[in-house]
This record gives structure tokens, sequence and C-alpha cells, in this order.
């Protein structure tokens, strides 16, 4: 296989893409193509001590980069930036999969408007393991701050097959992330998908409150975009608390710090447990080649783990599957709000329904079209 990295994406790229794709080459032994800046690479690869002479290796080179900081079309307004080129190497097969830990909403704009989604799906959506009690899957964990019911029960169903295949549940359960656990709680949005879910096939328990989610209540969580990085966030930021009041504990006098000595391998194991980085990357669920998101943070263990998964991704057939069994039941309808009028005073091109999807969906904002790929 061939794997195309974004060697631009992240907080630390791109020593640690580097140092990243290095692991791959001797742990994995597939091709990779980086994507980026390649002076920027290459003294990344003289900084790292990584050859990149290997022939598995190929630098493909671009001007452009986009930012965390930059709006999710900016992937449309810099076409030579290591993302654009990225999604065009995915989409004409000089690659079997995509990895990046770059801008996210750039990430799924791009996907969605280069790569495009599987037909019958409505919205891609970032499928996120919590690495809690037992490995629970988040989806949509920041793609789609808005979604009608009808995006909810397509995130069921991908989840769903995702969790089959990749974990090897057998009709893994599925919960609503809600405020309560009666029928009726929650916006129209989530009453709504609770009843489309009540009737399907999938194996739903129901509504599921944030404090059940550390207990693996379920085994895929489905949620807004919006809802869901801020749960992830939290179980995050609640992790590193936890684990720095520990350490303390351990530190406050000699007695602990023998303690400490004791349980080291226990603690290391549970520290192992959660963390997100085992897991690799999130793919993005809903679009037709596999797209996969490094957390922007990434160690290079991070990056190679998340290379892993997209290869395994690839290998298990997810796609076809998502493909088959996504169609709406029949009578859902789905919303679409009119998108917002341009001032008069700056006559532009004017935008395609897939810009306007893109830049809606995006981390806090509302889709504007709901019209699934052919």
């Amino acid at each position: 296989m061939k794997i195309i990295l974004d060697a631009m994406g992240g907080d630390f790229a791109p020593d640690i893409v580097v140092e990243g794709a290095s692991l791959v080459r001797k742990e994995m032994n597939h091709e990779l193509i980086l994507v980026g800046d390649e002076t920027k690479i290459r003294r990344a690869a003289d900084r790292t001590h990584v050859d990149l002479n290997d022939p598995g290796i190929q630098i493909v080179h671009c001007t452009q980069e986009i930012t965390m900081e930059d709006s999710p079309l900016s992937v449309r307004e810099k076409p030579d930036s290591s993302l654009r080129v990225g999604f065009k190497l995915l989409k004409d097969g000089f690659g079997d999969a995509f990895v990046s830990a770059g801008n996210t909403g750039a990430l799924h704009a791009g996907s969605t408007l280069y790569v495009h989604r599987i037909k019958g799906v409505l919205r891609s959506a970032i499928a996120t393991i919590l690495p809690l009690e037992k490995p629970i899957l988040l989806i949509d964990s920041g793609a789609n701050a808005t979604v009608d019911a009808a995006h909810l029960y397509q995130f069921a169903i991908m989840g769903s097959i995702y969790m089959e295949k990749i974990f090897g549940i057998a009709h893994p359960t599925v919960g609503l992330l809600n405020i309560g656990t009666e029928s009726k709680k929650g916006t129209p949005v989530q009453v709504e998908a609770y009843e489309l879910l009540r009737k399907s096939n999938l194996n739903f328990i129901g509504n599921v409150e944030g404090k059940e989610v550390p207990f693996g209540k379920c085994d895929v969580l489905v949620a807004d975009g919006f809802s869901g990085n801020i749960l992830l966030k939290t179980i995050e930021g609640m992790g590193s608390f936890f684990g720095k009041k520990l350490k303390a504990i351990f530190k406050s006098n000699p007695a602990s710090l023998v303690s400490a000595l004791l349980v080291k391998k226990q603690v290391d194991n549970l520290k192992k447990s959660f963390d997100a980085s085992e897991y690799g990357g999130a793919p993005f669920l809903g679009i037709s080649r596999p797209v996969i998101k490094a957390h922007g943070s990434s160690d290079a263990l991070a990056i190679k783990n998340a290379v892993r998964q997209a290869i395994f991704y690839y290998n298990t057939g997810i796609i076809k599957d998502i493909s088959k069994y996504c169609a709406l039941p029949e009578g859902v309808t789905v919303s679409r709000p009119k998108p917002a009028s341009k001032p008069e005073s700056k006559p532009e091109s004017k935008a395609t329904p897939a810009d306007s999807e893109a830049s809606q969906s995006a981390p806090a904002s509302q889709g504007t079209s709901e019209k699934s790929d052919s």
C-alpha cells in the first residue's frame, strides 16, 4: 500500500511527521508520500536523523500551508497547499489513504469537495475512539456542529459498521448522547433521532448521559459534532488533570514515593489504556476514500498509529458496507436552510452547493446542502 502523509499538518510538523514516517518504514514497510515544502521536510529530516534516501519515501513538493487558524475553505483558496495536493493525489489514485494532523475544518471540507462522499451519505463525520473502560466510538467528534435527525441516524449506521469491522464487535450497542435518558429529552433533533434509531435494526439502547460514558454504556455514541467535541475535549482534559493530581500525590512525601515505585507498572498500564494515540487517528466516515485525522498534538508514535489505522481501515471494506447500508428510512427528510445572502457590494463567482456544505458543516457552523454524492 501507499499512504499519503500531510507533512505540514499538526502542531509539531514537519519534524514529528517525518519521524512518524520513519517509524512506519521500519515497522510496516509500506510506501509513503510526504506532501509539503520539500526544503522544510529535508531540514526536519536532518534534525531528527531520518534518512529520506529511503526508496519507500517520496516527497511531493508544494508551496502553501494551511494553518490551524485558517478557515475550512482555505483548502479551496490555497490550491498548492499540502492538504489540497494530498487530496488530489488520493482522488487520482496515487495513494490508497490520506493521513493528516492538520486543520480539522479544512480536512473535512477538502475531503467533501475533492474526494467526495460515499453515494447516499448526507454528511461525513469524524469517528474517534474514546479510550475509557472499554473502547467507545464517538461519532461525530467535531465535523458537523449542527445536524438533523437523519444525519444522526446515518452516523449510527456508519459507527456500527466501523465497530464491527475494526473491533470485531457483533451487533454493537448504540447510544444517543443526551441530557437525560428519557425518550423525549433534548432538542427536537434528538427526540426525532431517538425514534428513528428505536425503529431501526441497530442495537439501540437509548439516550446516554455524559456521566455514563466513562463506564462503557455503549459501543457507539452518536452525537452532533458540537456536543461530541466538547465531550471529547472534556475527557482529554480530565485525563490530564487526574494524571497531574496522581503524580503530585506520589511525590508528596517519601512514603508515597515508595508506594509509587510499587505500583509503577500498574499506573503505566493505566496511562497506556487511556492514551488515544494507541488507537491511531480518527477516520472521516462517509468519505469515498480513506481520510484519517490524527490529533493536532500527535507525536511520532501517534502518526505511525494513524498510518496503521489507515491501512487497517482500507483493508476492512468499511466504505463498501457503508454504501450498502446507509439508505434512510422511507419518508425521512432533511431540512435545507437557505444559505446566507451575499452582500451586493462584493460580486463574486457563485459558490457551488459542495462549497456551501463544506464551509457550513465544518466545526461551529451549519450545513446548507444535503444532496448526497453520486
